[in-house]
Parts: structure tokens; sequence; C-alpha cells
């Protein structure tokens, strides 16, 4: 079994539109060890294991800071799971990843594309991540699902990259690919329905039932290396719905890293 490290990053500077989920990782915490639910995932494994350790949260000030502290876990022989955070931390994330698994494949999970070259001047923005990592060749595959929101610009960005590309008007299971290489799965909480996931700083209709991302997450066959659950904003949740549907995900992810 593999040795996971489980880090919260507690950033959202370089969000566009509202801030808070800096907030979200201790509470994501907190509804996985409420009491509300077990930690068994649904293929009957717990993450309560040995082999799972939470080294807690970070409280960012430096945004390259991620790299460094995600590089000392990995270097460690962890595999890592992060928390968030806004999604701008997901490119400091595979920035490290990067030395260790230079071919890397990535599941994108999310209502936007995040592709923009730069967003209000900010290359880092949380609207850009994918558009870094592309351009730094540290993925050679991208897929997205549960896109909603593409404009021209970003169509064009996924062409230039060669990202593929699955719209939520066009969602279909089947037709997501087998990953070949070491995959990293980056799940912004947004890319579900706002009816599944209210606590997140933007709504956008249309999107993926908690059912649908499981089934998605449980029919990879490839080695899951990274994750990140990224953009739960605690200032919008409802009852905590966000939080236990990210604790659900994130039981979902882990079990699949083991």
């Amino acid at each position: 079994m593999h040795k996971i490290a489980i880090q919260g990053i507690q950033f959202d500077e370089k969000s566009s539109y509202q801030q808070g989920p800096k907030l979200a990782p201790p509470l994501i915490r907190e509804a996985l060890h409420s009491g509300s639910l077990n930690l068994f995932a649904e293929n009957g494994i717990s993450i309560e294991q040995d082999s799972v350790e939470d080294k807690g949260d970070f409280e960012i000030t430096d945004y390259f800071d991620i790299e460094k502290i995600t590089e000392k876990h990995l270097d460690s022989g962890h595999k890592v799971f992060t928390l968030g955070g806004d999604h701008s931390i997901t490119f400091p994330i595979i920035k490290a990843h990067h030395k260790k698994y230079p071919k890397l494949d990535i599941l994108h999970i999310d209502a936007h594309a995040d592709l923009y070259d730069n967003f209000e001047g900010d290359p880092y923005s949380h609207a850009c991540p994918f558009a870094r990592i592309m351009e730094n060749g540290f993925a050679v595959k991208l897929v997205q699902v549960g896109i909603r929101t593409l404009n021209t610009h970003q169509a064009e960005q996924a062409e230039k990259y060669q990202v593929e590309v699955h719209q939520m008007k066009d969602y279909d299971i089947n037709n997501i690919p087998t990953f070949k290489n070491p995959l990293y799965i980056s799940l912004d909480m947004d890319g579900f329905d706002p009816a599944f996931a209210p606590g997140v700083s933007h709504h956008e209709p249309g999107g993926l039932s908690s059912r649908q991302v499981l089934d998605l997450l449980q029919s990879i066959d490839a080695e899951v290396i990274g994750a990140d659950i990224v953009e739960y904003n605690p200032n919008r949740d409802f009852q905590n719905m966000t939080a236990f549907l990210a604790a659900k995900m994130m039981k979902e992810i882990l079990v699949k890293m083991m």
C-alpha cells in the first residue's frame, strides 16, 4: 500500500470573484471526522490506515511556497493529496510533481477550463493554472470534464495545448479515455451542479451530479499518484453540504491512490 500525505493548503489570494476557499481544509476534515459518516469508501476499503498520514494545514503567504511544501512531502516518499484552497494552487503542486513524474496525465473536473493566458493581469490566477501547466509541458495529457463556460479564448487555448475537453452538454462517461501515464486528479467543487455543492464562489448551473463524479472516479483504471480538491468556499455553503460532499470525494480519491 502506498504512503499518502494529506496536506491542507490555505490559500485563496488568486481568487477572482470571492475569497473563502482558504478556510476550506479544516472544515472538510471536520466533516470527515464528525461522526456523521464512516471512513470507508464505497469499495469497502477504509482510509484509516497507517499509510495515510495527515500533515495538517499550511497557511501560505508566498504563492511559490506551495511548491516547496509539496516537494517536501513527495521527497519523503509519499503520494500527496491536497485540500485547497483556490485552483491556483494546482500549478505549483504539479510543478513539484513534475520532477518526480516527468510523464503525467491529469484528469480535471470543473465547470471552468482554467486555461486563461492571464486573468485580470495575473498569469497565476485561479483561472490560469492549466495554461501554466501545459505551456511548461508538465502534463502529457490533460482531460477536462464538466466544462460549461468555454469562451473563445479558452477554446483557442484548449486547441493550442491539445486539451481533451468533455463539455457538460456532451458528457458521456463512455467517452472518457483510459490514461496511460501516472494520473493526477484535480477536482474543483464547482464542477458539481450548485444543487449538490452550493458552497462555491462561482455558481454555474447544469453541472455534474455527485453520482456522476463518483462513477467517473470509480471507473479510473490508472495509477493515481496525486490529487487535489479545490474551490470549496465555506462562506457560501448551506448546512455544510459542500463540506460533506468534499469529504466523500476525499475518501473515494484516497482509496484510488492507495
